[in-house]
């Protein structure tokens, strides 16, 4: 047996997926730590900041539209590796001597970086569909897990990739941390093209530009509940409170590193565990997302309202971050399965990028509030517009199929 043909079984081939996947978060937790961390140190504003995320957010949102498209067109295996190059050369970019890496490049290091995360995170979650043999009850509760694992682990990952980065960045430098992250990357994206069947996720017949945008009730009003959820998050989680923490509790780069290492982490250990902690018998459908994104809105009122109030700041802004990530990852684990749910079987990756093109739509638009909001008015209005950004996302979740028969 070659060693191609070892790997060429759905469950290696989504184990492989899974390994390229891992190991590219991996690799971009450490960036954003280490790009927050490093510029602020250099005297960037908050606003400044968010802006060199602008791109990595916004060529994410035309990606995941013409990645889905691609990757029915060309094989997700093509659309996978490509995403894994470009963040190699990303990352490359960042190795210039100090004195090049102005704004203007900074920013399209991570234009090339948010291409890359959205294709290689497009086709990961669509291979699991393409993977998965259709059909009955079991099919679903299988993809379920599926799903929850692979996205649960990731941002587990992530966390670890945040943690990865604080400490390079104290440890090695900049430039140390980068090429420290350079290798392993490579290694990942050689043994990839060497193992990934060639035409996982490709459509059997053509499909026409307009079918991208052409789609159900069911995936729009899931991918605007998508948009608003991951606004509100991004909102005071990418810029506002690593700053906050930095400056008001006057941590090192380490300590905020670990910080949301920890966080993350603990997020993605939940998302893993979701459909063992909400779904018993049930699968997730309209009325089970509409409920979590209502506990959630609960839980961002009191967090905000405490914040505002002045009610225990540091140990409830603690405690409270804790207990979303917690809910937060329940709402996110129903949102991933059900697009899976619903994509079209036929080309998936078309229905999947769509999705993840609201989701970069609410990254992008959190993160430029998070910068502007928490320079202009601190971090109570970030927590008050995340509030809404919740209201939203139920709002729309609401609107989704009550039942499983429905879906």
């Amino acid at each position: 047996m070659s060693f191609t043909a070892k790997f060429a079984s759905p469950v290696r081939q989504y184990l492989v997926v899974t390994a390229n996947y891992w190991l590219f978060t991996l690799t971009d937790g450490a960036l954003r730590m280490l790009i927050v961390l490093h510029f602020f140190s250099l005297g960037y504003t908050p606003l400044q900041i968010a802006l060199l995320f602008v791109f990595y957010e916004a060529f994410g949102i035309v990606t995941n539209l013409l990645g889905g498209w691609l990757g029915a067109r060309v094989g997700l295996n093509k659309t996978m590796n490509i995403g894994l190059f470009l963040q190699i050369i990303a990352l490359a970019m960042l190795l210039a001597p100090e004195q090049h890496l102005t704004m203007l490049w900074l920013m399209a290091a991570q234009a090339l970086s948010g291409i890359a995360k959205d294709l290689n995170k497009m086709s990961a979650k669509s291979a699991i569909k393409t993977l998965l043999p259709a059909g009955d009850r079991s099919a679903d509760t299988r993809m379920y897990t599926w799903v929850a694992a692979l996205t649960g682990s990731k941002n587990t990952l992530k966390g670890v990739g945040f943690f990865l980065g604080g400490a390079l960045l104290a440890g090695f430098g900049f430039a140390g941390a980068i090429a420290f992250l350079l290798l392993p990357l490579i290694l990942i994206w050689l043994f990839s093209l060497r193992v990934l069947q060639k035409d996982l996720g490709r459509a059997k017949s053509s499909l026409k530009f307009v079918q991208l945008l052409a789609k159900n009730s069911k995936i729009n009003n899931l991918s605007v509940a998508r948009l608003f959820l991951f606004a509100a998050r991004d909102v005071w989680f990418v810029i506002a409170l690593p700053l906050y923490f930095a400056s008001q509790f006057d941590w090192d780069h380490w300590q905020v590193g670990s910080f949301f290492a920890i966080w993350i982490i603990f997020y993605g250990v939940v998302q893993s565990l979701a459909p063992k902690l909400t779904s018993g018998s049930a699968l997730p459908d309209g009325g089970s997302a509409s409920r979590l994104g209502l506990l959630l809105l609960v839980l961002c009122l009191l967090l905000s309202s405490a914040f505002s109030l002045d009610f225990f700041v540091n140990i409830g802004l603690v405690a409270g971050l804790f207990v979303f990530a917690a809910v937060f990852a329940l709402n996110s684990a129903q949102h991933s399965y059900l697009i899976i749910k619903y994509a079209d079987s036929k080309a998936v990756s078309v229905d999947v990028g769509f999705y993840y093109m609201a989701n970069a739509t609410g990254r992008l638009a959190g993160t430029v509030l998070s910068g502007w909001l928490y320079q202009s008015h601190g971090l109570a209005a970030c927590l008050w517009v995340s509030v809404l950004f919740v209201a939203l996302a139920s709002y729309f979740a609401s609107k989704l199929p009550r039942s499983a028969e429905q879906l």
